[in-house]
Parts: structure tokens; C-alpha cells; sequence
């Protein structure tokens, strides 16, 4: 019961500082000069242009009726949480709107930038916590229902393509569809760089001739855990040992190295990136 309502209370705390960063994202640096990143804060910056209606007043329009209209896809608490998520963000685009009036920058490189760095640290954090705001993703999420032969990733990338081209249409610009194109990359990469972690954990897969020796060091002087598994060559069908060693501190994988090295200069080594690691001896699951 106290995990699941702490839970909530990150949830709800991940929502309002998403909400509230998105918000000056889009105010302060891509309304001003129409750079529209996909998503529905994206088509809502579109069509303010077009029609003038405040751009918390599209996002309302248009998310309110898509959530109600996904309440039998996606049960009625993640709808209710997701109708919470879409009203909050309005009412957050609403108050800081003052933002868009006062020109931070005039370059429109850098307002595409800033702004998109704020809006994939918000939805990084949103994404971590699993909160919602809606958006183009149910859109996406209805018409995979329609057409189940494509997954709603596709459908997403249609939508986010066309609002950024559509941009570029309504400021009579290719640059400002550029803009948004180099906005929309930076937000999706930042997103999953804050939901990944920003942690550097390397996984070591090791055959040596050594095994015994090269085991009783990782585990003795580095004191570092390792996992056997038992494998097969393919060309001598030979049967050996593979050592499976992960670890997240730098020093610690130039040192595995060196111990790798001095105790079997021939070992076959294999070093790759992990983003995340849970259990014991790293972050909790």
C-alpha cells in the first residue's frame, strides 16, 4: 500500500514539473517562431498560426475528445489518468503563454534547440514515472486498432512527419519544417537518454585459456561478481567456459582490462554498452 502510493505521489509530482517544462518549451522558444515538433503541442502550434485560437485551447479541443474516445482501448483509470494529464497540460500552456510574448532569442536555431532539450527532459520524465498528457500517440493508438497490420510506431511517425512539414507550409518556410525536423530528433534523443539513465554500464563477455585464475582475480581483486556460461566453439567444437562481467565505473573497466591482459594475453574479449542495469549490486528493480 505505501509503495503504490508513493508511486502515485512520483507520478503526480513527474506530471506537474513535465507539465510545467513543456509548457515554457514550447511558449518561450518554438511558438515564437512556429517550429512545430510533432506531437499534439506540435499541431496545436500549427494551427494557432492558421487560426489564431489560443494554442491551449486547440490542445483541449482536440485531446480532450481523443481520450474520451479511447476510454473502451485504454480501460477507464489510464484514460482518467491520461484526461487528467491532457487538462493539466492546457491549463500549464495557458499560464505561462505570457512566455511567447517576450522574445528569449530571435534565432530560431537556438529556440529550436532550447526548447526542444526542455521538452525531451519533460517527457523523459513523464515516461520514467508513466504519466500521460495524450496527444498524437492515441491517435496513433486508433488507427493501429483500424489497420492492426500497422504497430502504432508507424502511424506516430506519419503523424509527427506531417505536422513538421506542415510547419514549414503555414510559415512558408523549408526552413522552419527543417527547424522542427532537428527539434523533433533532439527530443526524442534526450527522452530516452533521461528514461535509459545517463549511467555508463559496459558488459564483458571473456573466454580465456585461464579460467580458474582469471575468475579468482575478478572476484578477489577487483571484487566484482561474474556469471558462467557454459558454451560450445563453432569452429573447434571445443567446450568452454564464457565469463560474463558487468560493471559501471570506469576505473573499474580499464582495470578489468589489465587483469584480462596480464593473466591471458590471448583472451577474447567482447565489451558492449548496457543501459540498464537492476539487482543486487546495482540500482534496485
Amino acid at each position: 500500500m505505501k509503495e503504490s502510493k508513493k508511486s502515485a505521489i512520483l507520478e503526480f509530482l513527474g506530471l506537474i514539473l513535465g507539465c510545467i517544462a513543456m509548457s515554457v518549451g514550447i511558449n518561450a522558444f518554438l511558438k515564437p517562431h512556429t517550429i512545430a515538433p510533432g506531437g499534439l503541442s506540435g499541431l496545436a502550434v500549427v494551427l494557432n498560426k492558421l487560426s489564431g485560437i489560443p494554442v491551449s485551447a486547440i490542445m483541449l479541443i482536440i485531446g480532450v475528445p481523443l481520450v474520451l474516445f479511447t476510454f473502451k482501448i485504454m480501460g477507464v483509470k489510464d484514460s482518467m489518468k491520461t484526461l487528467f494529464g491532457t487538462v493539466l497540460f492546457s491549463v500549464m500552456v495557458q499560464l505561462t503563454d505570457g512566455l511567447s510574448h517576450m522574445n528569449l532569442t530571435h534565432d530560431p536555431l537556438l529556440s529550436a534547440i532550447a526548447g526542444a532539450v526542455l521538452l525531451g527532459l519533460s517527457l523523459g520524465i513523464m515516461f520514467k514515472v508513466d504519466a500521460s498528457t495524450g496527444g498524437t500517440d492515441l491517435i496513433a493508438l486508433i488507427l493501429s486498432k483500424k489497420f492492426p497490420n500497422l504497430r502504432p510506431t508507424q502511424f506516430m511517425s506519419c503523424l509527427d512527419g506531417t505536422i513538421v512539414i506542415s510547419a514549414g507550409i503555414v510559415n512558408r518556410s523549408i526552413e522552419t519544417a527543417l527547424y522542427s525536423g532537428l527539434a523533433l530528433f533532439i527530443i526524442l534523443k534526450i527522452a530516452n537518454m533521461v528514461m535509459d539513465g545517463f549511467e555508463s554500464s559496459k558488459a564483458f563477455f571473456i573466454i580465456t585459456e585461464k579460467e580458474d585464475e582469471l575468475r579468482d582475480a575478478i572476484t578477489k581483486e577487483l571484487d566484482r561478481g561474474l556469471t558462467i556460461i557454459n558454451s560450445r566453439g563453432g569452429y573447434t567444437d571445443e567446450r568452454k567456459d564464457l565469463f560474463l562481467v558487468v560493471l559501471n565505473n570506469k576505473r573499474e573497466e580499464t582495470s578489468l582490462k589489465k587483469l584480462v591482459k596480464s593473466i591471458d594475453s590471448k583472451a577474447f574479449l567482447i565489451v558492449t554498452d548496457v543501459h540498464e542495469v537492476l539487482g543486487n549490486g546495482f540500482k534496485e528493480i
